[in-house]
């Protein structure tokens, strides 16, 4: 008995894996060798990876510096809001991004919004509204994620650092987040990840323009639009090896600190 229910979660779990892997393998087929050079090393695609990649970095730093604060806060402390502030993680995971990149172009036409237009820093249709599409769409999975590593760490240790003469955030720093540098690192990465993927909230707000705002998500979806599919097949076996790259590594770093 036991070693047919072993057999049948295994066999699941191989389906699982063929599944995605022939969706994978199913993009070679419309994909030339001479046409993946061609597509790969243009200067529109390019650009394209450059202003992902670029965007993705800004976005998951701004996103760890919110996210761990924030996550430690509500891991360790009861404070007035903070089921409120719970709520309003999830607001990513229940609106669509192309629902939250509505909600960031209404606002920037608000008074409040536009008077942010107006100076130095302008988001709509601009790099900077890149970067706040994907903050908006990965901080609260970045803080989700970071809360169950704190979880994880007893409040003890740092106790015992303060009995020890260490004030609350000597003992932060120097105890409660190098054990959680495993769960940091995962969430850096599942969020750079999310972030290079990140289209619907992106596009509404900072646009499709090639050579300024055209990320390789968009650039998919304008390939699609363009009947170019062999050019959106290229596009897609790009994303998915930044993307799986940036998983397999943190992946191999976070068994190599374990050990």
């Amino acid at each position: 008995m036991n070693n047919g229910f072993r057999r049948l979660t295994i066999l699941v779990a191989w389906a699982l894996f063929v599944f995605f892997g022939i969706l994978v393998i199913s993009l070679f087929g419309f994909v030339s060798p001479s046409r993946l050079v061609t597509v790969a090393t243009s200067a529109r695609v390019l650009f394209s990876i450059k202003l992902s990649v670029g965007a993705a970095l800004l976005a998951t730093g701004l996103s760890l510096v919110i996210a761990v604060p924030t996550a430690y806060a509500l891991s360790r402390f009861e404070f007035f809001g903070k089921k409120a502030i719970d709520l309003a993680l999830e607001l990513p995971m229940v609106v669509t991004p192309i629902a939250l990149g509505a909600l960031l172009l209404i606002f920037f036409n608000t008074r409040l919004g536009t008077l942010i237009q107006q100076s130095r820093l302008s988001f709509v249709f601009e790099f900077p509204g890149i970067v706040l599409a994907q903050f908006v769409t990965t901080v609260g999975i970045a803080t989700r994620l970071l809360k169950t590593t704190f979880d994880g760490i007893p409040p003890r240790y740092e106790a015992v650092a303060c009995t020890l003469g260490a004030t609350p955030a000597q003992a932060f720093r120097l105890v409660t987040l190098p054990m959680a540098v495993p769960g940091i690192l995962a969430a850096t990465v599942l969020t750079f990840a999310k972030c290079i993927g990140e289209f619907g909230a992106t596009i509404m707000l900072a646009g499709s323009m090639p050579m300024k705002t055209e990320t390789l998500p968009i650039s998919i979806f304008m390939r699609l639009s363009g009947a170019d599919v062999e050019g959106m097949a290229v596009l897609i076996l790009i994303l998915l090896t930044v993307g799986l790259s940036s998983l397999a590594l943190v992946k191999t770093m976070l068994h190599t600190s374990y050990d």
